[in-house]
């Protein structure tokens, strides 16, 4: 009976249930399960420690990094606690809030393996390790084909975006509303030997820039947070030289409402046409949207779309249907909805 006390106690914690609720669908290591819980890393240790010593999970070592899983004498059929393991996975499978997060970053574990990992093919064909191959290497060799140019890297964050851009810009101003993430900023820009930022705290609303002094606008998952999109777009533009672009990352519309209080996320993400919509109301022309990533299982679909500000000379801008007409003068204020 102390053991079966015990037991229950040890599973009467809500964050031990999300563990073995994620580890029984896939190894993962500390800093993974960090990321999907949203738990301090030593809670997730301890957590581990105590489930480790009841038989719940096992660890493997592999590479630089300790692998955890459900322990497979828990799962097995002909486990003494099958039973058990029985009820959890029953209960496991009911979706509540805090799952459909847990799932979805789960998803974005795998999502961001599969992109690191040096191994790709097509379709059946057996997947080839190509030594070195990297898409943030693809991406860096791409950046040093663009002319010098400046940009604007809008809702920044933590300025991942806006250093890899300095590699390549003459210039990158980051903006965002947070003092906190901007200093993050730029201590690893520091760190990295980046110097061409320049690091501006402000609204997408209210951008601290002035008229046409960049050349390109970059808004990487940064609209669905902004209170008015309409807005954001129209600030872009008007920093934008004549000729400059825009480059959205945005999510697809999705039914993930847990974002808004767990991610502060304004709006539940974009469809393909209000996003073409948005981007014709604030004056850019030439206008795509396109699908940038999507993976099964993964309720996130990732859009980019990109739009070009009149140049010098060119009269056009798009209508809300995505059709070139003409408009005198060019609006270069706030546009609203």
């Amino acid at each position: 009976m102390d053991d079966a006390s015990s037991l229950l106690r040890l599973l009467g914690d809500e964050t031990r249930l999300r563990l073995l609720r994620v580890l029984s669908r896939e190894a993962l290591n500390v800093s993974e399960l960090t990321a999907i819980l949203g738990v301090a890393q030593s809670g997730v240790s301890r957590h581990l420690g105590l489930l480790r010593e009841a038989g719940l999970v096992s660890e493997q070592r592999g590479g630089t990094f300790t692998w955890y899983r459900l322990a497979s004498e828990f799962e097995a059929e002909s486990s003494e606690r099958a039973p058990l393991w029985a009820w959890l996975r029953a209960e496991f499978a009911r979706a509540t809030t805090d799952t459909r997060a847990d799932d979805a970053r789960l998803e974005e574990i795998r999502r961001v393996r599969q992109e690191s990992f040096a191994q790709h093919g097509a379709g059946g064909e057996q997947r080839q390790l190509v030594p070195g191959r990297s898409w943030a290497a693809w991406a860096r060799a791409l950046g040093l084909l663009l002319p010098a140019v400046d940009v604007a890297d809008l809702g920044c964050g933590e300025g991942y975006l806006a250093i890899e851009a300095g590699r390549w810009a003459r210039r990158v101003t980051a903006v965002d509303r947070s003092a906190d993430v901007l200093a993050r900023g730029k201590q690893l820009a520091a760190r990295r030997r980046v110097r061409n930022i320049v690091w501006k705290r402000g609204e997408l609303e209210q951008l601290p820039l002035a008229d046409a002094t960049v050349d390109i606008a970059l808004l990487s998952q940064a609209l669905h947070h902004a209170a008015e999109p309409d807005r954001a777009l129209s600030e872009a533009h008007r920093i934008l030289r004549p000729g400059g672009r825009v480059l959205v990352l945005d999510l697809r519309q999705h039914g993930e409402s847990w974002v808004r209080p767990q991610l502060g996320d304004a709006w539940l993400g974009f469809s393909d046409e209000e996003l073409r919509r948005l981007l014709g109301t604030a004056g850019f022309h030439d206008v795509t949207v396109r699908v940038g990533t999507r993976r099964t299982g993964d309720p996130f679909t990732v859009l980019i779309a990109v739009g070009t500000k009149t140049a010098a000379g060119d009269r056009r801008t798009m209508n809300r249907s995505g059709a070139d007409r003409v408009r005198l003068p060019v609006h270069k204020g706030h546009a609203t909805r």
